[in-house]
């Protein structure tokens, strides 16, 4: 998973064209990391277009502001149409989940 800074988010979230899942943590949530670990799985499974991106939330206060985060770890799912409020995710069951989560706006 690519780690992006806040420019690079925004950029990636302004283009449109693909969905996009951006995973939001912070360095020391032991949930984020179990989270992450979910993610890195659901990865292996996913095409290289449907890789999801993260992000340290510390270092996003214009997405923080911008999607209105009330907490980590969070999951941004964009589909392709960007004018579309992104679904956000803060529950991480199972690997099956997320990976639900990311495919359901692949298909779209």
């Amino acid at each position: 998973m690519i780690e992006m800074n806040e420019t690079e988010l925004l950029n990636a979230i302004g283009q449109g064209g693909a969905p996009l899942a951006v995973f939001l943590e912070t360095p020391l949530c032991g949930t984020c990391k179990a989270a992450r670990r979910m993610l890195d799985v659901a990865g292996h499974l996913l095409p290289p277009s449907a890789q999801p991106v993260s992000g340290n939330i510390n270092l996003l206060p214009a997405i923080i502001s911008q999607y209105r985060i009330s907490s980590v770890p969070a999951l941004l799912v964009f589909d392709a149409d960007r004018n579309r409020p992104p679904h956000i995710h803060y529950a991480f069951h199972s690997v099956e989940r997320v990976l639900e989560y990311i495919r359901s706006v692949n298909r779209s």
